[in-house]
Parts: structure tokens; sequence; C-alpha cells
């Protein structure tokens, strides 16, 4: 399967709750994972997390399956195109 670079956004409502479970899932998902950052919202408990993927379409479709999985966690992508190599 041809693998595309995608970006994945989440909203974790909640984070203190939440969090460890999505890391969770980050991390088995690490191999196709290139890029992650976070930005906490402290003020309402919740936080941005934006990825980077190289993934074939299964992969990138458990990795959204898992995340969307946990109370509170909105998950939106956009796949920009091919990966090379």
């Amino acid at each position: 399967m041809d693998r595309q670079i995608c970006i994945v956004g989440l909203l974790v409502e909640d984070r203190a709750c939440h969090g460890p479970e999505v890391q969770e899932i980050l991390t088995r998902h690490g191999s196709h994972i290139v890029m992650r950052s976070g930005i906490p919202d402290p003020g309402r408990k919740r936080g941005i997390i934006t990825l980077v993927t190289q993934s074939d379409d299964d992969q990138l479709s458990k990795l959204e399956s898992d995340l969307q999985g946990v109370h509170g966690v909105t998950v939106k992508s956009v796949v920009l195109g091919g990966a090379l190599g």
C-alpha cells in the first residue's frame, strides 16, 4: 500500500484524565508519527495535539479509530499527499 503524509489534529478534553490513554495510543502508533506538537489549555483543562504521520490508509484509520475510542477526544485528519521513499 502507498504511504501518505497526513496531519492529524486532536482536541483532548479533561486532559488530566484522558491524557494517559491518548499517550499510550500515540506510543503504540509511534513508528508512523514523524512529528508531534502539543499546546495545553490550562484554563479549560484541555489540550491540542498536532501530528504529522506517514502511513498507509489502514494504519491511519487504525490510529484515528483508536483515538476516537477515547472519551473526550476529537480527531480530524487531512491527507496532504504521497510520502516519498
